[in-house]
């Protein structure tokens, strides 16, 4: 080509050039999301995060870059190569979270079909920016090769940001996996109209608009989707669904019994949830001479804080919870408020929305009274909240003569990791007494009493509907299956309750 040429040439080739590398950043962000929600969905469903999102992540760049070995084997027609696998992308990872949704609760091999799911995304991930490489040859535009990586590597910081910030609060993950096949497929299409040679494929625009129908139908009926397998996996009508920024809320009805579900997992059922309440709240104030100031850790749903103003005295409830949607439903729904008989909206009652943790390393000032009442530990935002290093900050915040309660697991299915609870208690100094209660849609369920020095033997309990001065005292006694073991300390460095209730729930559900 002549010297006076190539100008005339870049100038030709400036539209296809911008296409390629606004390309280059959307398949980037889109990647990138696909990846997160995968492991986000893993973790959900499966627990555990640290291990979901390692092996997801491990995969996925796996199969990246078994794609980008493959595609050295492409030896003609990478434009049309392209944009049929920015197609596939595009249906295979915008639907990916609805699939995996829907087939969690009727399928046995989950895992085969999400590592299937996550390779497939990958590979042709891996395809994309060899083939963007061989694309933009033709078009002299010496720069474009480094632009093209600085808008791939753009995008995925897009992507990071986007995702727990504003995709997940707000869009929830189908819709979010929707959107971004949505957009998978509008670049393939607008390259087959600003590309040269786009126009003779003819076959891949078709394809290309059929597409886009399908995911935009599938975002239009994105949350129809959601109740759908939810449904399927409650087997309970569903009253309430809501994806708030950390966690999936659902609240199911049959008859007379009411159940919340946090990320899939059972809180309560209001059939029995007294009895878990009454055994959580009343050995812990029952055994403080006089109980004026109470911490709560957890209990959005405000039904310890009412098994607290049972107690006479009461001159504040300070309750912790991280979830503003947690406590603003059970707060403002009538159906709520009448079975924790208005505790949120007490006026001794402050209610403060902020992570637990990081709360009680700035807190300061004494309560007679500590009820720990977060989840179980399936993943490690939670078990960080039963180290040594949160129950010293807990101690701190204990006065002389309180008495503070943790719930921990069942001792009957985790016996290991409820005895872990207890002797990560006493390694932050704190004198330790175990016992448990049988609740039906639990089973058997542990707490463990902590205060400097020993606890108190004796305690003076109101009588409730389960609970009472004469039951009480048998709760300490443990069975030889329950009886307590030899258990490490869990430590923020280690985190290894995490792992030993996620082993004794596998086991026990298999």
């Amino acid at each position: 080509m002549a010297d006076s040429e190539a100008p005339r040439f870049r100038q030709r080739a400036s539209a296809p050039a911008a296409a390629l590398l606004a390309s280059a950043f959307v398949v980037a962000t889109c990647g990138l999301v696909y990846e997160l929600l995968a492991s986000t969905l893993a973790s959900y469903l499966l627990g555990d995060s640290v291990t979901q999102f390692s092996t997801v992540i491990g995969a996925y760049l796996f199969a990246m870059g078994i794609g980008s070995w493959c595609s050295r084997y492409v030896d003609r027609e990478p434009l049309r190569l392209f944009v049929r696998i920015e197609l596939l992308i595009a249906l295979i990872g915008g639907c990916s979270a609805a699939a995996l949704f829907i087939l969690f609760p009727v399928i046995d091999h989950f895992r085969v079909v999400l590592y299937a799911l996550v390779l497939a995304i990958g590979f042709f991930v891996g395809l994309e920016i060899p083939l963007l490489m061989r694309i933009l040859r033709g078009f002299e535009f010496r720069e474009v090769v480094s632009s093209v990586l600085t808008f791939d590597y753009v995008g995925a910081l897009a992507a990071s940001l986007l995702f727990p910030l504003v995709l997940m609060p707000h869009l929830g993950m189908i819709r979010t996996g929707f959107m971004f096949g949505i957009l998978n497929a509008a670049v393939a299409l607008a390259l087959l109209f600003v590309m040269p040679r786009g126009a003779a494929l003819k076959l891949e625009k078709v394809a290309a608009i059929l597409v886009l129908l399908m995911l935009a139908a599938g975002f239009v009926a994105s949350e129809r989707l959601q109740r759908w397998a939810e449904t399927a996996s409650y087997q309970e009508p569903i009253i309430y669904a809501e994806s708030s920024p950390y966690q999936r809320i659902v609240l199911t009805r049959h008859a007379d019994d009411l159940r919340l579900y946090i990320n899939g997992n059972l809180q309560f059922s209001s059939r029995d949830e007294y009895r878990y309440h009454e055994s959580l709240v009343h050995p812990a104030l029952g055994r403080v001479a006089a109980p004026r100031d109470i911490l709560i850790f957890g209990g959005g749903d405000g039904l310890a804080a009412r098994e607290v103003f049972r107690h006479s005295g009461i001159r504040s409830v300070t309750l912790v919870d991280l979830d503003p949607a947690m406590t603003r439903l059970f707060a403002r729904t009538p159906m709520l408020a009448t079975l924790n008989r208005g505790a949120l909206s007490d006026r001794r009652l402050k209610v403060i929305n902020a992570d637990a943790f990081l709360w009680a390393r700035r807190a300061r000032g004494r309560y007679d009274a500590i009820i720990v009442d977060f989840p179980d530990p399936v993943d490690y935002s939670v078990g960080k909240l039963y180290t040594d290093a949160f129950y010293r900050e807990m101690g701190r915040l204990l006065a002389p003569g309180g008495v503070a309660v943790v719930q921990s697991t069942s001792p009957l299915v985790a016996p290991q990791a409820y005895w872990t609870v207890a002797s990560t208690l006493e390694a932050a100094g704190l004198g330790t007494r175990a016992y448990h209660v049988y609740v039906p849609s639990f089973g058997e369920w542990g707490f463990i009493l902590a205060a400097h020095g020993p606890v108190p033997v004796a305690a003076t309990v109101p009588s409730g509907r389960f609970l009472t001065p004469e039951i009480e005292p048998r709760l300490f006694d443990f069975p030889p299956d329950m009886a307590r073991r030899p258990a490490p300390v869990n430590r923020l460095d280690n985190q290894i309750l995490v792992r030993e209730v996620a082993d004794a729930w596998a086991r026990y559900e298999t």
